[in-house]
């Protein structure tokens, strides 16, 4: 009786992970309870593993905590722990909830690019506006001169890009991939190595913006134009324009009493929060809607949302969860689409190592040279080289929407995977290399102080 009791409660324990739904083409369907059981068995993975591959990233690498954790998502997914144990892997992440893991990876990283628009800061477009359109020019000139030159070879190459996609927008796609820098990330780089106020991190600052506003764009008008007709690409690119030019122009006299309800009671009550948060959804809800994407629409809102306390509440309230909790799903997610076992032939490595060499040659080289023919010294221009090569976590999200639309297969997505996760390693150690180093001999920057924060994407 005894033995039958403990076989029955070891029956059920090794079945919890499995279908308990009703039979499916001979086979079971996962019931409600079984995408709960696994959603939180999966946020423990997910957490655990951001964490402590952060970790190690930032004690033994000097990284910060979320280029660990962009790796962690890579480490999960069927190229490592697929590979080691697949059983484990395909108990964890079964493929039927991944849909469920994709709307909150959606969630959180609509919600991290709202939050990042609340720290738009107009002001850096002014002061090095020059020199820095200079800069980002050749940022992404050179990459789509780049684009131009190895898309029509990839083309050839089955299984890089969607069947039937034309020659210009697989050409512009891969050239707002390479042209893209992970604004964010370079924001929180030149905070905390003491480069706010040098002409150096003003100018890089300004140089990025412009160029991940023109790799959007682009990415736009991919979006409005692949693959869904003309009446398609009329909603996506006039409602988007429609949108962002009512946000521009009207959107923060709209919202300004969110920001004075604040500042009148000292702090965002739970009311105020659940209007931002309700309009938040919105207007992500918006740009997914007519074809563009959510982050579009976070990103719109949050640069128009009232500034002060506002957002001073607003990050105090909504950034932890989203960095701690909502991100890494989106990592994860972007790493359970990652098959580098793909990349299982010497022309496909030769292939993945060319768009890495291309990448970095085209975004670094390039603005550079320009940095240089602007009047910088040939130790600054090779600093800004090596903060504007970053990509991070925009890369992922340009690259995800990608693959979620069917404009590139995973081998592609797996090769611009291990470009972003490359480039975004190297750019602090390179940049210290190129510039930091001596200019901290010098007394021109003070000390690094700690390791850069969770939030820096």
């Amino acid at each position: 009786m005894l033995t039958d009791l403990l076989n029955d409660a070891i029956r059920v324990l090794t079945d919890v992970l499995g279908p308990h739904g009703p039979a499916v083409n001979a086979a079971k369907s996962f019931a409600p309870g079984d995408f709960s059981i696994h959603f939180f068995l999966q946020l423990a993975v997910i957490i655990l593993a951001c964490r402590v591959v952060g970790w190690l990233g930032q004690k033994f690498l000097g990284q910060p905590q979320v280029v660990g954790e962009m790796i962690a998502g890579v480490v999960l997914g069927p190229s490592l722990l697929g590979l080691l144990f697949p059983d484990i892997q395909l108990a964890i992440f079964p493929k039927e909830t991944k849909n469920v893991l994709y709307a909150g990876a959606q969630l959180g990283v609509g919600l991290y690019m709202f939050l990042v628009g609340t720290t738009l800061q107009l002001d850096h477009f002014k002061s090095k506006g020059k020199s820095a359109f200079g800069v980002s020019m050749a940022g992404i000139i050179a990459p789509f001169l780049i684009a131009v030159a190895i898309t029509p070879f990839l083309l050839t190459v089955p299984g890089l890009f969607a069947p039937g996609i034309s020659q210009s927008n697989a050409t512009l796609f891969m050239g707002a991939c390479i042209a893209l820098t992970a604004f964010p990330m370079l924001a929180r780089i030149i905070n905390e190595r003491g480069l706010s106020n040098t002409s150096l991190g003003t100018l890089s600052l300004t140089a990025g913006a412009f160029d991940d506003a023109t790799s959007w764009c682009v990415l736009a008008v991919v979006l409005a134009t692949f693959g869904g007709g003309p009446g398609i690409a009329v909603i996506a690119i006039g409602g988007g324009l429609l949108y962002a030019g009512f946000m521009l122009f009207f959107g923060r006299k709209l919202l300004a009493p969110l920001g004075r309800m604040v500042e009148e009671k000292g702090e965002m009550t739970t009311g105020v929060l659940a209007v931002t948060i309700m309009l938040f959804c919105l207007s992500a809800f918006l740009m997914d809607a007519i074809g563009i994407h959510a982050i579009f629409g976070g990103f719109l809102l949050g640069s128009v949302m009232p500034r002060g306390l506002f957002v001073q509440e607003l990050k105090k309230k909504v950034e932890p969860l989203a960095v701690v909790l909502l991100l890494p799903m989106f990592f994860t997610y972007s790493g359970l689409n990652t098959r580098l076992d793909m990349v299982n032939s010497i022309p496909l490595l030769l292939i993945a190592l060319g768009i890495l060499i291309a990448s970095i040659l085209a975004k670094f080289g390039a603005c550079w040279a320009a940095a240089r023919l602007a009047g910088e010294d040939n130790r600054t221009a090779l600093g800004i080289g090596a903060l504007m090569n970053s990509r991070g976590l925009m890369e992922l999200i340009i690259i995800n929407i990608g693959l979620q639309k069917g404009i590139i297969g995973p081998t592609l997505f797996s090769m611009l995977v291990l470009m972003a996760i490359v480039t975004t390693v190297m750019a602090t150690p390179l940049f210290e290399f190129v510039y930091g180093r001596k200019a901290r001999q010098t007394g021109e920057l003070g000390a690094v102080p700690g390791s850069m924060a969770a939030g820096a994407v």
